[in-house]
């Protein structure tokens, strides 16, 4: 049976909440879902765009259900709509600090302390970014951060790929399934990829060059499509451009947890939140999912079914605490 959405609350309108999900992306939205089905009061604090990464993701051709293809902006609208339906109230606003307080946890936000008994960290993890002109304006269309979200895009087409790490090359290789050819741009003089995908990556010369000591200056594109990217050659000074349909940067990833740095929850190496097979952090009754968690395969699908599974083990929690 569907329940009526309720009367409009902010979030000081509960002494204390059920949960409160830092984020309000895929992940967070459909823990919410479930959670608000159960009578679990449910607040979700977002700081940037409602639906994360997802929302201002040009097309999503991966996203179980939708044959054609679901614009990403589409998708996280529905996400929102579905949750509010059954209750979620969603605050735009920043979550500064976690504090356990025994029977609560207690979280310093934009908008006052506010007081919850379960928490669920979705803050996601953003892509590091190069700061080049063309970055940001291209964004979705034409410079991509995931090759298995848009690398189906261009086939048949030339790709540059800017990184030197194991991500760059896994997926400089995973694009060869759709890309005639791909110049993979390094800014050091050597990979700092692991031996073994070195070793993997001699297996494609035919399709992918690699130009060490080469920096990524500019993307240019001509009627908003991407054109050429800009490089120069480091050791001698001379400036090139690359032909490309499209641009795909790895160079690594930005954790959104900056907020957690004077907590005693457990980060990973890259500052990604470690927990449990339940999905619990270290500190008891906060919970972690999608792709700010350790272990994350960083796919909205996934994320949605880590939301969902967090739901799950945040309600049995609650359930504990009665």
């Amino acid at each position: 049976m569907v329940k009526d959405k309720p009367a409009v609350m902010d979030a000081t309108s509960h002494k204390i909440w059920d949960l409160v999900t830092i984020g309000a992306g895929p992940a967070a939205l459909s823990a919410a879902l479930y959670t608000t089905r159960e009578d679990i009061t449910t607040l979700l604090f977002e700081k940037g765009v409602i639906g994360g990464l997802a929302a201002i993701t040009d097309w999503i051709d991966n996203y179980p259900g939708f044959p054609k293809g679901v614009a990403g902006l589409e998708l996280s609208d529905n996400l929102r709509l579905q949750a509010e339906r059954f209750g979620a109230v969603i605050e735009l606003g920043e979550v500064m600090s976690i504090t356990d307080k025994g029977t609560h946890k207690l979280l310093a936000t934009t908008s006052g302390d506010i007081k919850a008994r379960a928490v669920l960290i979705a803050t996601g993890s953003d892509y590091k970014k190069l700061g080049i002109p063309g970055e940001a304006e291209y964004f979705a269309r034409g410079v991509h951060y995931c090759a298995t979200c848009d690398g189906a895009f261009y086939r048949g087409k030339k790709l540059v790929v800017v990184g030197g790490g194991n991500s760059a090359v896994q997926e400089a290789i995973f694009l060869t399934r759709y890309a005639t050819h791909i110049d993979l741009l390094v800014r050091g003089d050597s990979m700092r990829a692991s031996e073994v995908l070195q070793h993997e990556l001699n297996d494609y010369k035919d399709k992918i060059s690699v130009h060490f000591n080469t920096t990524t200056d500019e993307i240019v594109a001509k009627d908003n499509v991407v054109t050429h990217v800009v490089s120069t050659n480091s050791k001698t000074g001379k400036q090139k451009n690359i032909i490309t349909d499209g641009v795909f940067i790895f160079i690594g990833l930005r954790p959104n947890t900056g907020f957690l740095k004077d907590t005693k929850i457990a980060l990973d190496e890259i500052g990604l939140i470690k927990s449990d097979s339940k999905l619990e952090t270290n500190m008891p009754g906060v919970f972690v999912a999608g792709d700010v968690r350790s272990g994350a395969t960083m796919q909205i699908a996934s994320a949605t079914g880590e939301g969902d599974t967090a739901a799950l083990m945040i309600r049995e929690f609650l359930h504990d605490l009665k």
